[in-house]
């Protein structure tokens, strides 16, 4: 085992494998099954494109004399019902079925795997399309149409599998799909698309890489299903000729001689058995190698990307802020699509250039998906019904797709709340910010690599180089949110949308983090919006504050007004669940109840069931939030009574 210290003074652990990371053949040979059946396909394969040189007699190399021999020293195998050499025959004939097997295998793969990604990717009317597409072509017989190729082409192996590869890209496609699906919800994803990357380069260089392994493992199992296929017509006389050997073809003619010599039934049968079992257990340790080498610690799946549509209903009365404004959101509306369940009602933020705001709440109050809509990556089944969203002076709402994905990178800044799901386990640290910055800059490649050591050490991370080369999972919590921070900052975005940033981090490291978030402020003048469930983290980095429950704003107003004096009830009670306002000796107060689910609000103020201030007209009708001062506001029907007593 090996210490090295990391970018905050503490001393680190690392297995000597972390060093070094194996290569992929070494991580596969540890799996001993996988790696006899490999070694076992590669000398059938290799056998069978040199049979010319290595087969001891021709394939119709006659010898009476030897007629239904069984193994000898001049034939291992021994000899058919013409005297001829079965292994010679084995090593030949297993040219046709190789080249099916290949050109089956390689119709599916190029017809089903990039629609597979592209369709899992960008879903909506495309994915409706190919979905249908796909199940028709699932629904044809395939032996029917191999028939009719056969009919067409009499012997012709290789275009009746290309049909049957035809056939069977609806099978990749539907595994491609679904492991796309699941590899575009995860945050490193998320991370790329905010960083600028166009859709393309994202699905190439991160999706594609987290599907290998399925894709693997079910294209094992239909080149096994190939081989059966092929051998069977050939056993029925389709495919090639005699005496043109064939594996199938010499199954049936030792079923033909089953009770002269029994024996000669063995060597083609076992042959094509063994590799059917070798090829799938190839393919099932390639694919957990690879599931492995992807994903070391399977994160569960978050959220999906998606850029925001069309919105049901605009606010174009309100003013449109000016480029000193960073973030400018007006009356947001977030529903359920199809459904009409609003899970934000009436959001409305503000940033000023150089400021920094925080949003606290309990989980389910609304604050990540917030903080999603302004970056354009609600959940599918989600929709903006209204509101607007000026980023820069920029409409993030009425603009089209190319003038967002400007955005991405350049204006805005993200950093998640999981640093190691913000990161892709595929790729070194040091290429991920190196993709960042070319694709957020004019940067040649040479000039990138001197900016990556820049950033890591501009987030205080100690010897660049050495960390530029490793892999998120060989990095420490702090030194990972570092590294999403350098991500963020590469494009130099004048607002940095920082959601629960210190969440998976020691309290000594989230002070370090939280420092540099302040220090990359000052030096940029950039704008900092901090999403936090911790009062005490927003009290001491942000300069105001917005309180969200149930999906609305309850409170806003400078920092030190709030937290010193609250007005809204839910703040109150925040305020007085924190450790340090208890009283010595005494138990920490808590908020009883949980926050509503979207959809059992009610009508009333959605805080009444849990308020102790709660009285009969909390409960009639919606309640406005109220200005109560310059820069101060409530949605509280008697928030005179709130706070009293307090300093």
């Amino acid at each position: 085992m090996a210490k090295s210290r990391t970018e905050s003074g503490e001393l680190a652990t690392l297995h000597p494998t972390q060093q070094v990371q194996p290569s992929f053949l070494r991580r596969l040979a540890k799996r001993k099954f996988g790696l006899i059946a490999g070694i076992f396909i590669v000398v059938v394969v290799v056998g069978c494109l040199a049979a010319t040189i290595l087969a001891p007699y021709g394939p119709n190399v006659e010898s009476l004399s030897n007629v239904l021999s069984g193994p000898s020293w001049h034939h291992l195998l021994g000899t058919d019902e013409l005297g001829r050499d079965v292994l010679s025959r084995l090593l030949y004939g297993g040219m046709v079925s190789l080249e099916g097997v290949a050109a089956a295998i390689i119709v599916a793969v190029v017809l089903g795997f990039p629609v597979g990604v592209v369709s899992g990717f960008v879903q909506g009317t495309t994915d409706a399309i190919v979905g249908r597409t796909a199940d028709l072509l699932l629904s044809v017989p395939a032996i029917v149409v191999l028939m009719v190729v056969y009919a067409i082409e009499p012997g012709n192996t290789v275009a009746s599998m290309m049909a049957l590869g035809v056939l069977w890209s609806p099978a990749i496609y539907r595994v491609v799909r679904g492991a796309t699906l699941n590899v575009r919800q995860r945050d490193y994803v998320k991370s790329a698309l905010v960083s600028g990357l166009g859709r393309g380069r994202v699905m190439v260089r991160h999706i594609v890489p987290g599907v290998m392994g399925p894709l693997v493992v079910n294209v094992s199992v239909l080149a096994g299903l190939s081989l059966v296929i092929q051998t069977g017509l050939s056993y029925l006389g389709f495919g090639v000729q005699p005496p043109a050997p064939s594996w199938g073809g010499m199954i049936a003619e030792g079923q033909n001689q089953i009770f002269s010599q029994s024996w000669l039934i063995v060597p083609a049968g076992a042959l094509v058995m063994l590799m059917v079992i070798s090829i799938v257990l190839l393919g099932d340790s390639i694919g957990d190698t690879l599931n492995r080498e992807i994903t070391p610690d399977q994160p569960s799946p978050s959220t999906s990307e998606r850029v925001v549509g069309n919105l049901i209903a605009r606010d174009d009365d309100r003013r449109r802020p000016t480029r000193d404004t960073a973030l400018e959101l007006v009356g947001l509306f977030l529903n359920l699509r199809g459904s009409g369940t609003q899970l934000v009602t009436d959001v409305s933020l503000s940033v000023a250039q150089g400021e920094s705001v925080g949003i606290v709440g309990e989980s389910g109050c609304g604050k990540s998906i917030t903080a999603l809509a302004i970056l354009g990556l609600l959940p599918p089944q989600l929709e903006v019904a209204a509101g607007s969203c000026y980023v820069g002076g920029t409409d993030l709402y009425g603009s089209t797709l190319r003038q967002r994905r400007r955005l991405l990178g350049r204006t805005i800044g993200y950093v998640a709340q999981d640093p190691m799901r913000s990161l892709s386990p595929c790729f070194t640290v040091g290429a991920q910010v190196a993709e960042v910055v070319r694709r957020n800059t004019s940067l040649s490649s040479k000039d990138a690599k001197a900016r990556v050591l820049e950033l890591l050490e501009m987030v205080r991370l100690v010897n660049p180089e050495r960390v530029a080369l490793r892999f998120p999972h060989q990095l420490s919590g702090g030194m990972a949110q570092r590294i999403a921070i350098a991500c963020a900052l590469a494009g130099s975005p004048r607002l940095l949308i920082a959601d629960e940033p210190t969440t998976a981090l020691d309290v000594t490291v989230q002070a370090e983090v939280l420092d540099l978030l302040d220090e990359m402020r000052e030096k940029f003048d950039m704008s900092l919006l901090m999403i936090s469930h911790d009062l005490a983290v927003v009290s001491e980095r942000c300069e105001r504050i917005v309180v969200l429950y149930a999906g609305e704003v309850v409170e806003e107003g400078l920092v030190a007004e709030v937290l010193q004096v609250p007005r809204h009830p839910y703040t109150e009670a925040l305020l007085a669940a924190l450790p340090g306002n208890a009283m010595p000796g005494s138990r920490v107060p808590t908020l009883p109840g949980v926050v509503p689910i979207p959809g059992a609000w009610g009508t009333g103020c959605r805080f009444a069931e849990r308020c102790g201030y709660a009285q009969d007209d909390c409960r009639e009708g919606p309640v406005a939030l109220s200005r109560i001062a310059k820069d101060r506001s409530v949605r509280c029907l008697h928030s005179d009574l709130v706070g009293k007593g307090r300093a």
